[in-house]
C-alpha cells in the first residue's frame, strides 16, 4: 500500500490518510467543503459545500495518478436529505456516465460542522 497525499485538498484531522493506493486500485477518505489553504469550512450553500467537496477529492485522486473519470465507488454522507437533489445537481457535474456505483447516506453528524463529505474509489489510469 501506498499513501496519497497532496496539499491541493484538506490535511487528515486524524489517524487516517487522504488516500491509499492499493494494487490498481485508488481509497479517498472522506472529503468535505474545507478550504484546503486555510483549513477553514468554506462560506456557502449546499450546492457551494459539494463542489468544493468535489474539488478536494478530485486532488486526491490527481495526486494518485488518476481522475474522477475512473470513480468505480462512492459515498455520499448528507447531514439533511432535503438538500439530497441539490448536491446531485453539483455532483453530476463532476462525474459522467456510467456512473459509478453509489450509496446516500443521511448521517446525524460529521467531525466537523459540514453538510456533506464525500469517500471514492478509483482505478488507476
Amino acid at each position: 500500500m501506498d499513501e496519497v497525499t497532496t496539499d491541493d485538498a484538506p490535511a487528515s484531522i486524524g489517524p487516517y490518510s487522504q488516500g491509499i493506493i492499493d494494487g490498481d486500485t485508488v481509497y479517498v477518505s472522506g472529503q468535505g467543503p474545507v478550504d484546503p489553504d486555510s483549513g477553514e469550512i468554506i462560506d456557502g450553500d449546499i450546492q457551494d459545500e459539494t463542489r468544493c467537496t468535489m474539488e478536494n477529492v478530485g486532488a486526491v485522486l490527481e495526486a494518485a495518478g488518476t481522475s474522477l473519470d475512473n470513480v468505480v465507488k462512492a459515498t455520499v454522507f448528507v447531514q439533511d436529505m432535503d438538500n439530497y437533489s441539490a448536491i446531485n445537481e453539483v455532483y453530476e457535474e463532476y462525474l459522467s456516465e456510467p456512473y459509478p456505483a453509489r450509496s446516500a447516506v443521511q448521517i446525524e453528524d460529521l467531525p466537523v460542522d459540514i453538510g456533506v463529505e464525500i469517500e471514492v474509489i478509483a482505478t488507476l489510469e
